[in-house]
């Protein structure tokens, strides 16, 4: 059996455990030895970190292989024209090559309390917000998608990986599930969970 835990990591954190500069660190909000993050999420982005003790889940989790879907909410400078939103479902060429098609689309915007640190506020420049779904992992990927068809990104929630959900987890608060690693090949989605512990603060 593994453990894992689903973080909702604030903005600037670091997703790591250590940091020699002093800057805040996973550590800071779950104090639970042995577990490592399944993937990475950006400093300056918030949202759903997947943590676990057990090497097998988290391959599982983070192998580019598996595919897993990641879901974000994206808040962008500009109103997007439904041929940007085209160009992000079909894939746009980054520096390291073209992305996998996505699925893409406007949202409302979302509940979400403020960030810290606020974003960039520019009273003539309107914002909006989107939900994008990868099957890709690569570094700052949403930004420079965002910003690959003239929107840059200001504000980046992950919400889901694969069957995980953020769901109620407010910034810096966690929760556990214990899950029963399959014998089989299946991915961890379809493995059997157990109790869900009470949401904690870190």
């Amino acid at each position: 059996m593994a453990r894992l835990f689903l973080l909702h990591k604030p903005c600037n954190v670091l997703c790591q455990f250590s940091d020699g500069q002093g800057r805040k660190t996973l550590a800071d909000f779950l104090p639970v030895p042995g577990v490592y993050p399944a993937g990475r999420l950006d400093r300056d982005s918030e949202g759903l970190v997947l943590l676990t003790d057990q090497g097998a889940l988290q391959h599982r989790i983070a192998s580019p292989d598996q595919k897993m879907e990641k879901t974000y909410q994206v808040q962008v400078e500009g109103e997007v024209a439904q041929t940007a939103l085209d160009d992000l479902s079909r894939g746009v060429m980054l520096q390291d090559g073209m992305t996998a098609p996505a699925r893409v689309r406007r949202i409302a915007p979302p509940d979400l309390p403020p960030r810290e640190p606020p974003i960039r506020y520019r009273p003539s420049i309107p914002t909006c917000w989107l939900e994008l779904v990868l099957t890709e992992g690569r570094n700052r990927q949403v930004r420079r998608m965002t910003a690959a068809v003239g929107h840059p990104t200001l504000r980046l929630i992950r919400t889901r990986i694969g069957p995980w959900q953020l769901m109620s987890l407010a910034p810096g608060e966690w929760r556990q599930q214990d899950i029963h690693l399959p014998t089989s090949s299946r991915r961890p989605g379809n493995t059997k969970a157990g109790h869900k512990q009470r949401k904690q603060r870190g």
